[in-house]
């Protein structure tokens, strides 16, 4: 079992980790659902491919971005249980139904771009490795996840957006990824990307706020583009009730070593980054220094 971020206590059904939720000091809550590593053996046991490949799947060790902000006192919602197993910026209908026995297509209506390309609810293909499963799930062996750990999940980041909107009026989930690296149009490296679905889940200043945050440090920063988030943003941003959402992702070389599979030191001058960046937005949602706060 993988150790969890320092200051993180993990819920008691272990679906994830949860950080600095009972006495709430800021209005910006973290988010990180693709950074799992629990791999469970029945999923392991039906693999078509080397366990290796399912290590593509993951934003791997984006937990540690947060760690800082968490050290913080920043609340904080890890996912466990890995994207392979289930994929938590899915809606709950994005399935493959050649992946379920029995399941009729109908049951899940149009299919997405995503669900065709392998990468639905629960991803069933990657480029160059093919089918990831020798066998199908059954139907309620894949109820039971939505039901365990994905329904959970989001309930859980609704009700602390609820709880930070009532403590401070407003709120704001910073949802964390990490991506493979990615030029712009000049051939420089990207360094983040945020999202926000083209203003639909986030005020755009707060958005801006980010980017210019992170500019000023000398990375290249894009919004929207070539991500502007997916269903957590859709399903957890709404601007009208002063609930704010958008994603952030960041270049996994920044912080893991050549092979995109352990974290290296330069991981710990990223995660302060991140934290500074939450508590600069915490202090325009509020109108209070909270980067004094947090320190």
């Amino acid at each position: 079992m993988a150790n969890p971020v320092p200051g993180q206590a993990e819920s008691p059904a272990s679906i994830h980790s949860l950080s600095n939720l009972e006495a709430l000091r800021f209005p910006v809550l973290v988010s990180v659902p693709h950074a799992g590593r629990e791999y469970p053996p029945e999923l392991l046991d039906n693999l078509n491919v080397p366990a290796s490949h399912l290590l593509r799947l993951e934003d791997r060790y984006s937990d540690r971005l947060a760690a800082a902000a968490i050290a913080s006192g920043f609340p904080a919602i890890i996912a466990r249980k890995p994207r392979a197993w289930i994929d938590l910026n899915r809606n709950r209908s994005e399935i493959d139904p050649d992946m379920v026995i029995g399941m009729d297509p109908s049951q899940t209506g149009q299919m997405s771009r995503k669900v065709r390309g392998g990468l639905g609810l629960l991803p069933r293909r990657l480029h160059g490795a093919g089918n990831l499963w020798r066998n199908k799930w059954s139907h309620q062996h894949v109820v039971d996840r939505i039901e365990k750990d994905h329904e959970p999940y989001h309930l859980m980041v609704a009700h602390q957006l609820d709880r930070i909107r009532s403590t401070f009026g407003c709120a704001l989930l910073l949802d964390l990824h990490s991506m493979p690296p990615v030029l712009d149009d000049n051939r420089r490296k990207i360094g983040f990307v945020l999202g926000d679905r083209f203003g639909r889940s986030c005020e755009s200043r707060y958005v801006e706020l980010a980017a210019e945050h992170f500019r000023r440090q000398g990375h290249s920063v894009q919004t929207n583009h070539p991500y502007s988030g997916s269903y957590i943003l859709e399903r957890h941003g709404n601007p009208s009730r002063n609930i704010h959402a958008f994603q952030l992702e960041v270049d996994r070389s920044l912080y893991l070593d050549s092979s995109m599979r352990e974290p290296t030191a330069a991981a710990g001058s990223i995660a302060e980054l991140i934290r500074n960046c939450c508590a600069m937005l915490a202090e325009q949602l509020t109108g209070q220094d909270q980067l004094e706060a947090a320190e």
